[in-house]
């Protein structure tokens, strides 16, 4: 599967036509100060934007990414890390290309604060920077029941130091060991994600280690396997992986690896050999800095991503709140419709009336096989949201496993070169 461009590019291009693309911005005059895109965020929907920003707009706008880390680390197929298959340096993306072929300013540091009557920015490394049109992709963020350290029950949920933590405890593990992980309630980033993480983590203690005998737990805090429930349970009842749905997180300790929960409204404990809770998630703290957030995500128009409660702010990715997955391939495709619709609106042109996404997900359950899923999703202007227009899905087979490469590496490099 390879990512797709939007067709309301395409739409675009006809009301400004190619030959003199944003040589002058249609309705502006051509002394005006180019307008000014801050994205703050430098994961698959900020990078994307960005760079499509750029692609689209050339030098009638200038793009800057604020990204505190130089280097992004991508949760996609970082489950592999876990069994020795990819490493973080495989999954590292640096952000060269975009300065060098697109123009965008970089900037690796954090915001501390939103004027948004004055537009402007104040940086942590002290400074401050002006925007026109604000972009906020900085992903999600976790509410954790109560305040355990993460580096001795890691989530894993973002890509790097946090991966390498949980694959160190599961390479320690011995035979009778015991590997309990828990799953947030919906929604959060990539839903098929902790499903294909217990397999691939039950695969290789296993097939690899060569025990018989550990144990895997999976506490759901859903009433069921949220995705690909067929090919999970399958793959669960292969493994002998333990299954509890509706369960609830109460209280993590860190010094003895010991869950407390809630099953059938009944309070239970747990200590295990590896502890991976994934907390619950909300927007990004970005968001409720700004203040476009309504509970924990951030409501937006769909045609554009514009805040519905502030104009010029958009939120993309996993912060958003449309009902359309959280995940990188998702992330991608609301960049692109942002990024024309921004370049619309400065432009004076009418939004695209019909925009689509589109997300694709390979999900190991294995060191040699994978699944996939699919979904199209598109404007329905009667309900004002996105709704899903077609959808597709493959069990685990080795082809697919090869396939989940090329789908990535096209990924990978529609964003970040």
């Amino acid at each position: 599967m390879k990512t797709t461009h939007s067709n309301s590019r395409r739409n675009f291009m006809k009301f400004v036509g190619a030959s003199s693309l944003f040589a002058v911005t249609p309705g502006m005059a051509a002394d005006t100060t180019t307008p000014h895109i801050v994205v703050v965020g430098g994961g698959f929907s900020g990078a994307t934007c960005a760079k499509y920003l750029k692609m689209w707009g050339g030098s009638s706008v200038n793009v800057t990414i604020i990204e505190a880390n130089p280097t992004y680390v991508s949760p996609i197929l970082s489950n592999l890390v876990l069994n020795g298959q990819k490493t973080i340096s495989d999954l590292s993306f640096t952000y060269g290309d975009l300065s060098s072929k697109y123009g965008i300013n970089m900037i690796h540091t954090t915001v501390d604060s939103v004027d948004k009557n004055n537009q402007t920015l104040a940086l942590a490394n002290g400074s401050s920077v002006k925007y026109d049109k604000l972009v906020l992709a900085a992903g999600m963020d976790f509410i954790q029941v109560n305040d355990y350290d993460i580096t001795k029950v890691p989530h894993a949920w973002k890509a790097g130091e946090q991966i390498d933590l949980l694959k160190a405890q599961i390479d320690a593990m011995v035979d009778g060991d015991t590997f309990t992980m828990t799953i947030p309630p919906a929604p959060y980033r990539c839903p098929p994600g902790p499903y294909e993480r217990a397999c691939v983590v039950a695969d290789y203690l296993k097939n690899n280690k060569g025990f018989n005998n550990c144990k895997v737990n999976v506490f759901d805090a859903n009433a069921n396997i949220t995705i690909e429930e067929e090919t999970f349970t399958a793959k669960f009842a292969e493994y002998g992986v333990v299954y509890t749905p509706s369960t609830t997180v109460t209280n993590v300790d860190d010094s003895t690896r010991t869950l407390t929960y809630t099953e059938n409204d009944e309070s239970k404990t747990l200590t295990s050999t590896v502890l991976n809770v994934i907390p619950k998630q909300k927007a990004a703290s970005i968001v409720f800095t700004a203040g476009v957030n309504t509970g924990n995500w951030a409501p937006i128009n769909p045609l554009s991503y514009e805040s519905v409660l502030t104009s010029g702010i958009y939120i993309i990715g996993d912060s958003q709140g449309t009902g359309q997955p959280k995940a990188g391939h998702m992330g991608n495709s609301e960049a692109k419709v942002c990024a024309d619709a921004i370049l619309r609106t400065l432009n004076g042109v009418t939004l695209y009336a019909s925009p689509k996404t589109n997300s694709a997900c390979y999900s190991p359950t294995s060191s040699t096989e994978a699944s996939w899923i699919t979904a199209v999703f598109k404007y329905d202007a009667n309900e004002n949201k996105m709704v899903i227009a077609n959808k597709g899905s493959g069990a685990p087979s080795t082809s697919n496993y090869g396939k989940m490469f090329s789908w990535s590496g096209n990924l990978f490099t529609d964003t970040f070169s």
